[in-house]
Formats: C-alpha cells, sequence, structure tokens
C-alpha cells in the first residue's frame, strides 16, 4: 500500500475528502517526527508504541574491503505493537 492508497482509505472511511485526508495523515505524521527527535515516545492505546532507544557504538567491516571501521552511537525510532494490533494481525 502507497501513501496515496491510504490517503483514499482514510477519506472513505472518514467520508472527508482526499486533500483533508492528506493533511490529517502529514499532521499525524509531522507530531510523531517531532515527539521522536526530542526523545518522547508515542502510545495509541491498543495500535502500539512510537519510541527512541540509543544504539552503542560499535566496531564494523567494510563488505567491499573486509578494513575494520568504527560505526558511531545513534538514536534509531523503533515501535511496539499493541495487543489490538498484534491479535488482529495474527487472525
Amino acid at each position: 500500500m502507497t501513501k496515496a492508497d491510504l490517503v483514499k482509505k482514510i477519506a472513505d472511511e472518514a467520508e472527508i475528502s482526499k486533500a483533508r485526508a492528506e493533511l490529517a495523515l502529514n499532521a499525524f505524521i509531522k507530531q510523531v517526527m517531532a515527539l521522536l527527535k526530542k526523545g518522547d515516545k508515542l502510545t495509541l492505546p491498543g495500535f502500539g508504541t512510537f519510541y527512541v532507544t540509543k544504539r552503542a557504538a560499535r566496531e564494523g567491516r567494510n563488505p567491499k574491503t573486509g578494513d575494520k571501521m568504527k560505526i558511531p552511537a545513534k538514536r534509531v525510532p523503533k515501535f511496539r505493537p499493541g495487543s489490538l494490533l498484534k491479535s488482529t494481525v495474527a487472525k
């Protein structure tokens, strides 16, 4: 499914225009990204939780040359599905 497909489904379900549905979806995405950038988390009961974790620095290898290289520490976004989402997908 593409973003355009999702916008169409949201518009149909909410009985609003595709333009309004796209504005709402873009606003949601923007707010999730802003929260995660601050290090906060977003919990949608039943659906899941968006959060940020820290990945430690580690040593890796360049697959082309085999040379050792240092991979710096960084923050990565994660998603933990909620119980309703898990049970819906499992059916």
